[in-house]
C-alpha cells in the first residue's frame, strides 16, 4: 500500500512513524512550465501495527528528510535537498533547506548551500509556505492525496472501492523548482535518516509506489537501508513475490521485477507528468497501474480514484482533516 509501512508487518521503519516515507510527486507546475513541483510525503496521521494515530509532532527534528536527484542515469544523486526541523519552546516547527550537488549529494551529509532557513510548518489548517528567490517552501499536516482501498487489500485483494485514507493526513514536503536548477531528464527518490545516535543512518527511502508488498522478512530492513544504484540484487526478492501472488513463471516474474528496479521515479519536466513513464502527478491512479502487474492481470483496479480536495494552487495537497495546532501549543 504505497509506502505507508515500511517496517516489518506493516510497521513503521525504527518504529517511528515519522521517519516513514510514504509518496513521491514530480510534475511541471500548473501555468508556469519553467518550475516543477516535487512533493515528498511522510509520517502517516495512522498506524497498522500499532493501530492507532500516530504523534501529532510532525517531523522528527534528530533526522534529515532528503530529495535526490540522478541526472546522468547512473542511479547515483548528482543533486540533493536536505531538510532539517527543529522545534522551539513552544514545540512549533521550523524548517531549513539546503541544496547540494556532486559528489556529496550522493553521499550522507547534513552541509549544503542554505535555500531556505526558518521556514514556519504548519500544524493547523492553515498553509504556510515560504518564498525564498525562484524557491517556494512548505512543511506540514495536509490531507494525504494517496487513495486506496486499504482494507479491500488485506482481505485477499477483494476490494470493495472504500478509499481507507480518504479522512487521513501526511506530513507534506512541497518543493516548487525552477526547471534551470534541476537536470533535463532525471530520476527521483526520497529518503529519511535517523540521527538519535548522533550519527546519520538511513531508515526509509523510495520512489516508485507500491514496493512493499516484495519486501518480505529479512529483504526488508536490507531494501530501505540500500542504494538505488544497488538495486538489482533485490530483483531474485521481487521475482519471488511476483512468481508467488501472480503465478508467473520463473523467466517472466524476473522479467517484470526487473522493470520495477531501480526504485527510481523518472521525470522530465518538458513533458505532461504521468505514472510510470514520466513523473507522478497527485491525481495519477498508480495503484489501478500496480495491481495488474502484481496478479499478472487477475485484478484490475481497486475501484477508488482521486481525492476532490486537492488544490489548484500550492502546496497543491490538501488541508489536513484534523488541526493539530491546538494539540501542540497544549503539548
Amino acid at each position: 500500500m504505497s509506502h505507508h509501512y515500511s517496517g516489518p508487518n506493516f510497521g513503521f521503519p525504527h518504529g517511528d512513524a515519522r521517519l516513514d516515507f510514504t509518496d513521491l510527486y514530480a510534475f511541471a507546475k500548473p501555468g508556469d512550465a519553467s518550475k516543477s513541483i516535487l512533493i515528498m510525503n511522510v509520517h502517516p496521521s495512522v498506524g497498522v501495527n500499532p493501530q492507532g494515530p500516530t504523534t501529532d509532532e510532525p517531523f522528527a527534528t534528530d533526522a534529515l528528510y532528503e530529495l535526490k536527484i540522478d541526472t546522468n542515469g547512473d542511479a547515483v544523486a548528482d543533486i540533493a535537498y536536505r531538510i532539517r526541523f527543529t522545534s522551539d519552546k513552544g514545540r512549533a516547527q521550523t524548517a531549513t533547506l539546503r541544496r547540494v550537488e556532486g559528489a556529496q549529494a550522493a553521499g550522507t551529509g547534513d552541509d549544503g548551500q542554505v535555500i531556505v532557513e526558518g521556514a514556519p510548518v504548519s500544524a493547523g489548517l492553515d498553509t504556510r509556505g515560504t518564498e525564498a528567490g525562484d524557491y517556494r517552501f512548505f512543511a506540514g499536516w495536509r490531507g494525504d492525496p494517496f487513495f486506496f482501498d486499504t482494507l479491500g487489500a488485506l482481505n485477499n485483494l477483494q476490494f470493495t472501492g472504500d478509499d481507507y485514507f480518504a479522512d487521513k493526513d501526511v506530513c507534506s514536503i512541497v518543493l516548487e523548482i525552477p526547471n534551470s536548477a534541476l537536470g533535463k531528464k532525471m530520476g527521483l527518490w526520497a529518503r529519511t535518516l535517523e540521527g538519535t545516535s548522533g550519527k546519520l543512518v538511513q531508515a526509509d527511502r523510495g520512489a516508485r509506489s507500491n514496493q512493499t508488498p516484495f519486501l518480505a522478512g529479512e529483504a526488508n530492513a536490507a531494501y530501505l537501508a540500500a542504494e538505488p544504484a544497488d538495486d538489482a540484487r533485490f530483483i531474485p526478492v521481487f521475482a519471488h513475490a511476483l512468481e508467488h501472488t501472480g503465478g508467473y513463471t520463473s523467466v517472466e516474474a524476473t522479467r517484470v521485477a526487473g522493470t520495477l528496479l531501480p526504485d527510481v521515479l523518472h521525470y522530465d519536466p518538458t513533458r505532461p507528468a504521468s505514472y510510470p513513464d514520466n513523473g507522478r502527478a497527485l491525481t495519477d491512479d498508480v495503484v489501478d497501474f500496480f495491481l495488474p502487474l502484481l496478479t499478472n492481470g487477475k485484478v484490475t483496479q481497486d475501484n477508488v480514484g482521486p481525492h476532490k480536495d486537492l488544490l489548484t494552487e500550492f502546496p497543491y495537497v490538501a488541508p489536513p482533516h484534523k488541526d493539530r495546532s491546538a494539540q501542540r501549543v497544549a503539548a
